[in-house]
């Protein structure tokens, strides 16, 4: 049984989804993603069953556009990828900067599509001036259409009529969060880029974040964070203060795409903090041979 994702993104928690589900409460109502991304985290509770409904925003709005496609109109979307994927045959390298170009332009979700399944690694760029700039693999044509359409298909039956989407600042969604929410957040990570980081049109300032997640402390909000965390021997940021009472997780995510990307083998090690709600609801998880409870954890601690 595979899970069925159609926009391809580098960072997409995908491949440790399942473990992030394990600390969903039985009873979640409605899952709530601030920085959705590849929405992966909402397309495996709604295929898992984990929540009734759901909730997903990002500052990007073209990727949101994307989104409402997939779900609203997916036949639609699915059919225009599959006109685009047949007219660059033959001209792959000269058709991809001529639909990064209209993209740029117009920001249609369609032209996204494509260079999402086209684009290096799925490892998205953008330039100061907000424009996509990520050059494309020659190696291959991008995602088969076929393909493309069986998971458009599936992920609309997943969440169309149980979905709001919308694209505002994180902060206008946390405002609304209430204790019968369940919050998932994967915001841009600190650490990995000294100035501005191109994956993300906006990044999230440290202090800020961590304002909010004090917010969502008063309000008794349920919520687990993504950030940080070690690739290789490098550790990407500082670690989320002790003084908001979080409980601090390390779950083993695999190879990291970029280090392959760089020609290196390198593991990624994800931090995962749960609140303190949500840490008392669970009865303070019980930790397995994937997840180590220490904040000083190393890459040998997983070897």
């Amino acid at each position: 049984m595979v899970i069925p994702h159609p926009i391809p993104y580098q960072g997409s928690k995908r491949r440790i989804a399942h473990k992030i589900l394990d600390f969903f409460p039985p009873d979640t109502k409605r899952l709530v993603e601030p920085f959705a991304g590849s929405a992966a985290v909402t397309i495996a509770a709604a295929y898992h069953g984990k929540a009734t409904t759901f909730l997903i925003n990002d500052l990007n709005e073209p990727l949101m556009r994307l989104w409402r496609e997939i779900i609203l109109r997916p036949s639609r979307i699915a059919d225009e990828y599959e006109n685009l994927w047949h007219a660059q045959l033959g001209r792959e390298r000269e058709y991809y900067d001529v639909v990064r170009t209209r993209f740029n332009r117009t920001h249609e979700p369609h032209f996204l599509l494509y260079l999402l399944a086209r684009c290096v690694k799925a490892s998205v760029r953008y330039n100061s001036k907000g424009e996509f700039n990520q050059a494309p693999d020659n190696r291959r044509k991008g995602r088969k259409p076929s393909a493309m359409r069986k998971d458009i298909i599936a992920v609309s039956r997943l969440l169309k009529g149980r979905v709001e989407i919308r694209s505002v600042d994180f902060t206008e969604i946390l405002e609304r969060m209430t204790s019968a929410d369940l919050v998932y957040m994967d915001p841009p990570y600190q650490g990995v880029c000294r100035d501005r980081d191109p994956r993300y049109l906006k990044g999230v300032e440290f202090h800020r974040f961590v304002d909010c997640l004090g917010m969502l402390n008063e309000n008794s909000a349920q919520y687990i964070v993504s950030y940080d965390g070690l690739t290789g021997a490098k550790r990407h940021g500082r670690n989320l203060p002790a003084s908001i009472g979080l409980l601090h997780m390390m779950i083993d995510a695999g190879t990291s795409s970029q280090s392959t990307l760089l020609g290196r083998s390198e593991r990624t090690i994800e931090s995962i903090y749960l609140s303190p709600s949500l840490s008392a609801r669970l009865g303070n998880v019980s930790v397995t041979q994937n997840i180590k409870s220490s904040e000083q954890t190393t890459l040998e601690d997983f070897v």
